[in-house]
């Protein structure tokens, strides 16, 4: 890769923040001699496409390879299932490959990375997108704009969004029942949320959690800074984007549509974001919920199936989740997350970028067609394991067998909120993720700790959003 589109020392630094900065600061010194790209194999003139290792079943990744080879025969597609715990532990792998000469040509990228992607590695699809537009304008009619809007960046668009999750409320049923408690209304406040835990925590026993939540850019303390009217950077809209608003979502220029989310601003010791994390140290100072812990979050379906845990955060994927861990259906059910001052909820989607580098661009560019296709999604789908970006996948059957009774929740979020948008990801999403990370444990860990953690993580976001990734 050249220094034009990515240092290697930028390279390097992002890649620190996950399991790739060993193999990065090993290769370095021989890079000018020999990359992956030489060794004998590597390049079979297939279109290389990464996915995270866990995103899809390994049946339905056979059929979405089988299907586009029927339809495209000539296009040779190798799919690299890369290992990684989380989004960004995968971005800092797809770095390494790109590093040592072996770039895939697409990536399959979260909110949490497309402004990364889109501003040094990615490229645009708005030719495609206008020369398609007849053959597109089925899949903009099946999904909503926010989703699109979320995979914008500076007026142009760099990925087709194929599934999503908001971080709505779920609920484990069994406890509602033990605390003699009613299914919360669409519209609950978080007072309502507040008195629910109580009544919960009162029906339970000392090994009993009400609310259970990780410290993690999804679903950890965001949502309630967005249900606070607040967010951990300045958000705003950049200009530009009518090309497709225009085409595709006509009405939706009225709602001030633009050229995707800037984040600029760190604002962590805003009234607003206090109020947060004072309302969540009380949580935790009541024995109402637990501190935030670290990781993924796999560790949680285990102790809400057993009913040690009332309430938790979580998107359409844990629908499928909560099946295999053995719940029925009618063992949790999904509602809105509280209203504070708004009840503006947050979400991060997916989809494919194309990379600069890649030589096939027009062959990836059919891919990144078939991959938003509806026959496609349906074979990739079949398990719950997220919330599909077209709406007409949401229906009874599909929901039928893994629940929840409310599973509309899922997409009605976006239609009946619509300021509802995605996490905060600029593109020093790495650093500001492990600043945020670092201070909401410490701002939660102690009474009296939450000024000066947000005071500490202020000036950490300041630094972090200077750099030039």
């Amino acid at each position: 890769m050249t220094d034009s589109l990515y240092s290697r020392r930028a390279l390097l630094r992002y890649g620190a923040y996950g399991a790739g900065a060993a193999a990065l600061a090993g290769t370095a010194a021989s890079w000018d001699r020999l990359t992956g790209a030489d060794i004998p194999g590597r390049d079979d003139g297939s279109l290389v496409v990464a996915t995270l290792g866990s995103a899809f079943a390994p049946a339905g990744v056979r059929a979405l390879v089988d299907g586009f080879r029927r339809l495209h025969p000539d296009i040779k597609v190798r799919i690299n299932a890369v290992q990684a715990v989380d989004w960004s532990d995968f971005f800092a792998k797809i770095l390494t490959q790109i590093a040592a000469g072996t770039a895939p040509d697409l990536v399959y990228v979260a909110t949490e990375g497309v402004q990364l992607f889109a501003r040094h590695l990615g490229v645009p699809l708005d030719r495609w997108v206008r020369r398609d537009a007849a053959e597109l304008r089925e899949y903009f009619a099946d999904v909503h704009p926010s989703l699109v809007e979320s995979m914008m960046y500076e007026g142009s668009l760099y990925q087709l969004p194929i599934e999503f999750n908001a971080a709505d409320m779920y609920l484990n049923t069994r406890v509602l029942r033990r605390a003699g408690a009613e299914f919360p209304a669409g519209d609950w406040t978080r007072d309502d949320f507040t008195a629910l835990l109580r009544r919960m925590k009162r029906a339970s026993d000392s090994h009993f959690t009400p609310y259970f939540w990780t410290n993690r850019l999804w679903g950890g303390v965001v949502p309630w800074l967005f249900a606070n009217g607040t967010n951990l950077l300045a958000e705003s809209k950049a200009p530009g984007g009518s090309w497709l608003w225009d085409a595709f979502y006509p009405a939706d220029r009225r709602r001030g549509r633009g050229g995707g989310f800037r984040w600029t601003t760190p604002q962590a010791t805003d009234d607003l974001v206090v109020e947060a994390y004072d309302y969540l140290a009380g949580l935790v100072h009541d024995g109402l919920c637990t501190r935030p812990e670290g990781g993924n979050g796999q560790n949680l379906i285990g102790v809400f199936s057993t009913g040690r845990v009332g309430v938790t955060p979580a998107g359409g994927f844990w629908a499928g989740g909560l099946h295999l861990a053995g719940m029925r259906a009618d063992g949790f059910d999904v509602q809105y997350f509280p209203r504070r001052h708004t009840q503006r909820h947050q979400f991060g989607a997916a989809g494919y970028a194309l990379l600069r580098t890649s030589k096939q661009q027009d062959a990836a560019w059919e891919f990144i067609k078939y991959s938003a296709r509806r026959d496609t999604l349906r074979t990739l789908f079949t398990t719950n394991q997220t919330t599909p970006a077209r709406r007409s996948m949401l229906t009874a059957n599909r929901y039928r067998e893994t629940g929840p009774a409310h599973w509309r929740v899922f997409y009605d979020t976006l239609d009946r909120f619509p300021d509802t948008g995605p996490v905060p990801a600029p593109p020093q999403v790495a650093e500001v993720t492990q600043v945020l990370l670092k201070h909401t444990g410490t701002a939660l860990s102690s009474p009296g700790s939450v000024g000066p953690a947000l005071r500490r993580m202020q000036g950490d976001l300041e630094k972090a959003m200077e750099r030039d990734v």
